[in-house]
């Protein structure tokens, strides 16, 4: 089981809750951070879920990093550091948030992304990420990101963490602005010398922006796009961020080569286990008899699309 917190931030999603739907099938209880208004909804709703209410002072005190204040929607940041701080009050020493639009998990192993079903993945980032004393935050790839017929390694450091992460309390750090929260945060983290992991053994199906309804969709984007959110980054990061125009429609591009130097630093008092744990974590295939264990896949061939017949002429 995941050891540390999970914390979902949501707004008008308690009919598709994609992500509580997600962490329910894998047996995880969890968190919702959702609006007073919204909240008697979501407890009708959820699944193995505990909903927490957002102190109105969360967005009273955010830094949207603008000259619009409240006049605008000020995103998910403020309820991200309401779940920080309580997970802080609840003697927690790392804790997960996440966002509501992702509809499953999956480990990449010998080339096929398989749907987690169990809360081993959660389990296995965070052990490897205690294991350094200097990693910040860590996090799942996103499944369009890692292809499953390339060779990848199982991790990469000193890159953005989106959607879904795992941070250490104890950093000196909180969430800001009303866009690019995720890359803001891994920007300063890094540049404040600590490090971040992003697996790619481990992998979370993210709907693309724009695609449910609820969240920013009607906020932000359906009125100005993405070209503000980009913009704000850049005026924010000007040092290494950029705006960029592609796949039909704005983006920010990051440069994040200054930090391929810095490297994790095992923490003194660990004992680095031996072999191979794989966390509980077995491979099973479907079959006429149902679900059965699998030490890795066996490679059909498949006939081809029209292969003759048995005793057929040409």
């Amino acid at each position: 089981m995941n050891r540390h917190p999970i914390y979902i931030v949501s707004k008008g999603r308690w009919e598709s809750r994609l992500t509580n739907k997600s962490l329910a099938k894998m047996g995880i209880d969890h968190y919702i951070v959702v609006e007073e208004a919204e909240a008697e909804m979501y407890r009708k709703h959820v699944e193995r879920a505990t909903v927490l209410v957002l102190d109105p002072a969360y967005k009273s005190l955010y830094d949207v990093c603008d000259k619009y204040g409240l006049s605008k929607s000020t995103g998910p940041g403020p309820a991200r550091n309401f779940a920080w701080d309580h997970a802080i009050k609840n003697g927690a020493t790392w804790h997960w948030v996440m966002d509501d639009n992702i509809d499953g998990f999956y480990r990449l192993n010998y080339n096929l992304k398989t749907p987690a079903a169990s809360p081993a993945i959660f389990a296995a980032m965070e052990s490897f990420s205690e294991r350094y004393d200097n990693v910040a935050m860590s996090g799942p790839n996103y499944f369009m990101f890692a292809s499953r017929k390339s060779e990848m390694p199982a991790y990469v450091t000193n890159t953005r963490i989106y959607s879904c992460n795992l941070i250490r309390n104890a950093v000196p750090f909180r969430w800001r602005g009303r866009y690019n929260e995720d890359t803001d945060l891994s920007l300063r983290m890094l540049k404040a010398e600590w490090c971040t992991i992003q697996f790619n053994a481990f992998l979370q199906y993210k709907m693309p922006t724009q695609t449910l309804a609820g969240g920013n969709t009607a906020e932000f984007y359906n009125g100005e796009g993405t070209l503000p959110k980009s913009k704000m980054l850049e005026e924010m990061h000007p040092d290494v961020a950029r705006v960029v125009f592609k796949f039909n429609r704005w983006h920010h591009h990051v440069d994040y080569s200054r930090w391929k130097g810095m490297t994790l630093r095992r923490r003194p008092d660990l004992e680095m286990p031996s072999g191979v744990d794989n966390f509980g974590m077995v491979l099973q295939q479907k079959t006429d008899k149902g679900w059965v264990q699998i030490d890795k896949p066996v490679s059909v061939k498949k006939q081809p699309k029209y292969a003759q017949s048995p005793g057929a002429k040409a």
